[in-house]
């Protein structure tokens, strides 16, 4: 089998999303790059249920030169969200993990005239700021741009309006990490505003913990 173990990481990583909540039904799309050549990525397939899904279901794309993406290997074709992840990946060569959820708390966070996501616990600094980008259809190359702006060149995480999250990583651990602790920053805000005791980190105390996260040293 082409690229076995790059299939595996991702069959691990969705199934892993589908487990904690975060991708319901055939929603929801994980790619990673092949550490074999960095333009074949391996990504999860249109339209099939992930439950029972094996590494060989895993579809395999090649990037090319000329800013095309083509299906090479796999018996489903690729998520029509490949433009978004070949998007980032081409505009950040140092993200070799995407992570693309419809998670609620993200999606709801992302509403609203002046959204906006802060960090409510000291691990959540890691991900912020967290961009927004305003909703577009599904699959075309204008949200795979505006994902490519909001995430910008060291951004880990932005909110789709009315679609979910798109989290990075320079390994599949670290895009989901993003991903989950993301999905928790939404999760603590909306029941903290639900609550009215919402209250996030003071900024100095977030960049302080960044600084911390930065040099290795976070507790």
């Amino acid at each position: 089998m082409l690229y076995e173990e790059t299939r595996k990481v991702v069959l691990e990583a969705i199934l892993e999303a589908v487990e904690q909540g975060l991708i319901n039904g055939t929603s929801g799309n994980i790619a990673m790059r092949t550490p074999e050549n960095p333009n074949i990525v391996a990504i999860t397939p249109s339209g099939i249920s992930y439950t029972g899904m094996t590494p060989g279901d895993i579809a395999i794309v090649e990037m090319k030169e000329d800013g095309t993406n083509e299906w090479i290997d796999g018996p489903y074709k690729p998520s029509s969200e490949v433009p978004m992840h070949t998007a980032v990946m081409r505009a950040r060569p140092d993200v070799n993990a995407t992570v693309h959820t419809h998670s609620m708390y993200a999606t709801i966070c992302a509403m609203g005239e002046n959204p906006e996501l802060k960090p409510i616990t000291p691990p959540q600094c890691e991900f912020t700021p967290v961009g927004i980008v305003s909703f577009t259809m599904p699959g075309s190359n204008d949200v795979a741009d505006k994902v490519v702006e909001a995430i910008g060149e060291k951004g880990r995480v932005c909110l789709i309006k009315n679609h979910g999250m798109f989290s990075v990583g320079k390994n599949m651990k670290g895009a989901m990490h993003a991903t989950v602790y993301t999905e928790e920053m939404a999760q603590t805000t909306v029941i903290a505003k639900t609550l009215g005791n919402y209250e996030p980190m003071p900024e100095e105390a977030v960049l302080k913990m960044q600084a911390l996260i930065a040099a290795d040293q976070a507790v």
